[in-house]
């Protein structure tokens, strides 16, 4: 039975993983009916979200398997961390690969924290990615690290629709989400109960802030650069 029930997990698990994936494909292919170059940078993004996910959780955590059974660990492991570091250095990357020059980001913030729910509602199916042991209220005696995290990013989402709506931070809320999402991921990786050699932090927690000092740099060049366009727009000043 125990063996059914872990099978059960991991499908769901996988499910749950897939439907992440052809949600925001679906949402891709859906924004580039006139735009041919953005599916390629999409897939390639995803290759590379892909690429980081693994290469995270075998710097942080994977390379401290040694047993008989590290090679499953190696191939299952997987982190949410590095896959959103490697997809937006992917995106970055292969923009100027195929010379693409539209921005995407606003259309990234939304859909991104949409795939991290579901990707962490497979954890939930799983009964991975645990909270430390603690006392709480109602019997709890772990941190609930996982709905703690879809709670962010639900919260994510309703920030970023109140700010579409509003017109406000235009072309700026992706880089919003890398600094948000990254001090949050930082300081809240205290409270989860993952491997911490790094000076008593996970290396979950320095690629998260990788992801906020990404997200702050690139949002000062993109106001430096709107600044310079509403400047370059504006009539000269007659004398």
């Amino acid at each position: 039975m125990p063996e059914i029930l872990q099978n059960t997990s991991l499908s769901w698990y996988s499910l749950t993983m897939l439907a992440a994936i052809l949600l925001s494909a679906f949402y891709w292919l859906q924004m580039s009916r006139d735009d041919a170059l953005l599916p390629k940078v999409y897939f390639c993004a995803l290759a590379c979200a892909f690429v980081g996910a693994k290469l995270a959780y075998l710097v942080s955590e994977g390379w401290m398997h040694t047993g008989d059974d590290r090679w499953l660990h190696w191939l299952s492991g997987k982190s949410i961390t590095g896959a959103l570091l490697g997809g937006y250095l992917g995106v970055e990357v292969f923009k100027k690969w195929f010379g693409y020059r539209k921005i995407t980001g606003d259309r990234f913030a939304l859909i991104v924290p949409i795939s991290i729910i579901l990707g962490r509602f497979g954890c939930l199916s799983q009964g991975c990615c645990p909270g430390i042991a603690c006392q709480l209220p109602a019997g709890i005696n772990r941190w609930p690290a996982v709905p703690m995290e879809i709670a962010f990013n639900v919260a994510a989402i309703l920030v970023f629709i109140w700010l579409r709506r509003r017109r406000s931070q235009q072309w700026q809320h992706f880089h919003l989400y890398l600094m948000a999402y990254g001090l949050f991921r930082f300081f809240h990786e205290f409270l989860r109960a993952t491997p911490k050699p790094f000076a008593g932090m996970s290396g979950y927690q320095l690629i998260a802030l990788a992801i906020a000092l990404l997200g702050g740099v690139a949002y000062v060049r993109r106001k430096r650069t709107l600044r310079q366009d509403v400047k370059c727009s504006q009539p000269p000043a007659s004398d």
